[in-house]
């Protein structure tokens, strides 16, 4: 039985993680996403570059990028999936998440 993904990324999310990479200037093993208290709804995601994968780390590897996700957000990621947008104001990576119950207004701050 094959095993579902913790979370996908689309082709817009991995090509900017490919150009970030890219542009970092160092060799990276990809990068690794969590989930850290803050924000007015009680959790916010985080981007980072990732130089190893963490020892609990989850891998996901998806249209040529390599994603860890930090063992403390597992269960708040399942299903999720990372895009990321331009708009004329904004830009950035957007989360698509099943497990959310509520978020707030500026949308960077969820709670579960």
């Amino acid at each position: 039985m094959l095993k579902k993904q913790v979370m996908s990324i689309t082709d817009n999310a991995a090509e900017q993680v490919q150009s970030l990479l890219h542009k970092r200037g160092k060799p990276s093993a990809g990068i690794r996403i969590g989930v850290k208290s803050g924000g007015c709804s009680g959790l916010k995601y985080f981007v980072e570059y990732a130089d190893s994968k963490g020892q609990f780390d989850e891998t996901i590897e998806d249209k040529g990028v390599v994603i860890f996700i930090d063992p403390k957000a597992l269960m708040y990621l399942l299903g999720t999936q990372m895009d990321y947008v331009e708009e004329e104001f904004k830009s950035g990576f957007t989360f698509t998440n099943p497990n959310e119950k509520a978020k707030c207004g500026c949308g960077s701050s969820f709670n579960v």
